[in-house]
């Protein structure tokens, strides 16, 4: 028998709680996007990292939305629900000192045969360790988990303890992937990801949640990729958001989104962006499809 062990592990958990940061932290590149506006993350992605005895494979999901109010949202769910039933582990994510009725629906959902590790994470803005004992002790109750594991993703605290959890019920199998293999996700997918995330970081709460980026065209020349996106959005008033006061934001969306291209693919990266309005996109089952949602 191997003693590699290989295997597929989903980061579940409410809306806002660090999956993404937590998924960065363990693959060491920015695979999943962040921000600090809710539901950011949409897709699962799966991040991949490989040590000397084990591949971890991490599948990160969006939030479990309470409110199926439309398409959108129902096929989030969709995705969770599935990334759940193909896993080995289920690594359930919590704020330090939060736990809460949404964090209670969510654990409710977890399949009851399979390993779930607890992570409680933003463990660096606790500063009473020993007033903490208590709220340890009544999470740690909630069920009855493989592990328990105070992390902090941002500072990468605690997360060498949280692999080695991780390891101990993933299967004995040889590498599922290259070794130098970071997302099973395409450049032209996590393009438009990096384009998302400088999205909700410079439009904040002024930026509709009915927004989302389609790559037009994805053309390779050597070490040069050039990159055509629409940022695609629900009403013709969510545009000049976007755009900005002389086309202002826009420009530093890609900017900003070109430099974090360049230093992930390693090259020169030629990127254009426009903005196009489609009206209910959010409610459209098949236009979903055709943005990349299951």
């Amino acid at each position: 028998m191997t003693s590699l062990r290989s295997g597929y592990i989903a980061i579940v958990g409410r809306p806002n709680v660090g999956k993404s940061t937590l998924l960065n932290a363990v693959v060491g590149e920015k695979i999943s996007i962040v921000s600090r506006k809710a539901q950011t993350t949409r897709h699962r992605i799966t991040g991949i990292r490989t040590d000397a005895d084990a591949q971890y494979v991490f599948v990160d999901t969006p939030g479990f939305q309470t409110q199926h109010t439309n398409a959108l949202n129902r096929a989030m769910n969709r995705g969770v629900t599935q990334a759940l039933a193909d896993v080995d582990v289920v690594v359930f994510v919590i704020e330090a000192g939060r736990f809460d009725g949404k964090d209670k629906a969510v654990l409710n959902l977890l399949p009851v045969d399979r390993p779930v590790i607890l992570a409680i994470n933003k463990m660096d803005r606790i500063k009473d360790k020993p007033g903490f004992v208590p709220f340890l002790t009544e999470v740690a109750a909630a069920r009855d988990f493989a592990a328990v594991v105070p992390v902090s993703a941002s500072s990468g605290k605690q997360l060498d303890e949280l692999l080695g959890e991780i390891r101990k019920h993933l299967p004995h199998e040889t590498l599922l992937f290259g070794e130098d293999e970071m997302t099973d996700k395409s450049s032209r997918f996590i393009a438009a990801e990096y384009i998302r995330e400088k999205l909700f970081r410079l439009l904040g709460d002024e930026l509709p949640y009915s927004t989302t980026v389609e790559i037009e065209k994805f053309e390779e020349e050597g070490n040069l990729k050039r990159i055509f996106a629409a940022i695609v959005v629900d009403r013709s008033g969510h545009k000049a958001i976007v755009i900005g006061k002389g086309g202002e934001t826009l420009k530093r969306i890609a900017s900003e989104a070109r430099q974090d291209m360049e230093r992930l693919f390693q090259g020169k990266v030629y990127l254009e962006i426009w903005v196009r309005v489609k009206s209910g996109w959010t409610d459209d089952e098949r236009l979903l499809r055709s943005l990349g949602y299951e």
